[in-house]
């Protein structure tokens, strides 16, 4: 999409405004018919078509409220065959950034598998911004940072729609290779055999009863700077989940392709990090499955070692996810050696349960960490909820005959327990566990997002690492 800033003196030609509960009246319009309330619209027909979005009270405004606001925008015009969108950044020049991101996360749509003719006949190509020309250098900045960060959301949607069928552990892999290349990073991947001969034995297990091959990732990224801190990012990717022997109801399994999002995150992150060139060495990594159910499928009862010599007793193949981020946590933690480590992972549907479909469930002991999580999240829209681990949980995850078991007693915790299983392969390592079970996909459209992967995790993680560990 091409961005243009416009001098004020054009302020005439916007063709979104912006409107806040307190704000005047539009001519033409009743308060009755449009009131201003967040993330409402209002289409003015005419010489000079207009679209009102409200903002909500101008005493609340925030980043995300703008970021929804554009996509509403960009999600319109469209629909009504313009391909062009203005708006005018009077007041509103802080939130530059976010509009930015709106407008090209709202304009994604995937039509990957759609017949050429039965795709939508417009879309947004040319975005133009009015603001005053003094200002023009730093918002230019805010441009470009937030085309960096939609492009890799979307590039992690992208994949992240992509169906089961194509996209195995096989075919991630060779995505994540083509990513390196084209970004100038380092690029490992450890086939079914190097898996084996390495002890990824919590991969290997999950993976075995798919006539589809597990895979692990690595990607490096390395900052042009003496002392840059380190930063692991791992992504749980598994390409379809039936549950295994211990299989799902059939009711949305179909939703089941969406449980590699923490790992498709991973690759946008990556690319992100590329091309904003900052100043920290970041190490993805992605463990990938598909969990199916077959003659070679691993059971509940088995006992699984992985790559550091610990134990799982399995009780459920369902809770798959956690034995592929032990293998990987435990690499992380021995070899990279991080300042700080980040998993994130559609681990439990308990974390849905608790916090619903906007916030993913936050786990990490780091009270700044959290503290930085926390506002990022909010500035970025991937916001997040600080959850409990500790001595009750682990509890739970005790075992007779093995480090741990998979899976706790009963209904309650089930995404504390799990956060905490995992804190069995940290070790002393700085580290976030984030459960985007309830924010990485959506099934119903909305006013500024289309149905399908949302590219959780690329701007909160991205954003995190610069405000925490670049000093």
């Amino acid at each position: 999409m091409k961005i243009n800033l416009i001098d004020a003196d054009g302020s005439s030609l916007a063709n979104v405004r912006f409107i806040t509960n307190e704000s005047c009246p539009i001519a033409g319009i009743s308060s009755a018919a449009f009131s201003g309330e967040a993330l409402t619209s209002f289409f003015v027909h005419g010489d000079k078509p207009l679209l009102c979005v409200g903002i909500g009270s101008a005493n609340t405004l925030s980043h995300n409220t703008f970021r929804k606001a554009a996509g509403i925008a960009a999600r319109h015009f469209p629909q009504i065959g313009l391909e062009s969108v203005t708006i005018s950044l009077e007041g509103y020049g802080e939130y530059t950034q976010a509009i930015v991101e709106g407008i090209l996360i709202g304009n994604y749509k995937f039509e990957d598998f759609i017949v050429k003719d039965k795709r939508r006949k417009h879309t947004l190509n040319e975005l133009n911004l009015i603001a005053p020309a003094p200002h023009h250098k730093i918002l230019k900045k805010a441009i470009h940072r937030a085309e960096i960060l939609a492009d890799a959301t979307n590039f992690t949607r992208a994949i992240g729609n992509l169906p089961p069928n194509i996209l195995t552990p096989e075919e991630l892999s060779e995505r994540a290779r083509q990513l390196a290349k084209k970004e100038g990073l380092k690029c490992k991947i450890w086939t079914e055999k190097a898996l084996e001969k390495e002890g990824f034995g919590g991969i290997l297990a999950v993976g075995q009863g798919s006539a589809n091959a597990p895979r692990f990732i690595r990607l490096d990224y390395n900052a042009d700077s003496d002392n840059a801190p380190t930063l692991a990012i791992i992504g749980k990717a598994i390409t379809f989940d039936t549950g295994g022997i211990s299989i799902k109801p059939a009711d949305r399994m179909d939703e089941m392709k969406f449980d590699k999002m923490g790992g498709c995150a991973v690759l946008g992150i990556m690319q992100a990090f590329a091309r904003l060139k900052l100043k920290i060495n970041v190490v993805g990594l992605i463990p990938s499955a598909e969990n199916m159910a077959g003659s070679r499928s691993y059971r509940p009862g088995d006992i699984l070692t992985t790559w550091d010599g610990q134990t799982i007793e399995v009780l459920n193949t369902d809770a798959e996810g956690r034995i592929i981020l032990a293998d990987a946590l435990a690499y992380a933690r021995d070899i990279i050696k991080p300042d700080f480590m980040i998993d994130m992972a559609t681990l439990t549907g308990a974390c849905v349960v608790a916090l619903g479909a906007e916030r993913a469930g936050l786990f990490c002991e780091n009270t700044q960490a959290v503290n930085t999580l926390k506002t990022v999240g909010e500035k970025s829209g991937d916001r997040v909820w600080h959850m409990p681990m500790g001595e009750e949980f682990s509890e739970l995850m005790k075992s007779s005959i093995a480090t741990v078991k998979n899976i706790s007693a009963g209904r309650y915790g089930g995404a504390c327990s799990a956060a905490s299983f995992l804190a069995n392969w940290t070790g002393d390592v700085n580290w976030a566990h984030l459960d985007i079970a309830g924010t990485a996909w959506i099934t119903e459209k909305k006013p500024h997002l289309e149905v399908g992967a949302t590219g959780y995790g690329v701007r909160l993680v991205t954003e995190f690492a610069e405000a925490f560990l670049i000093k």
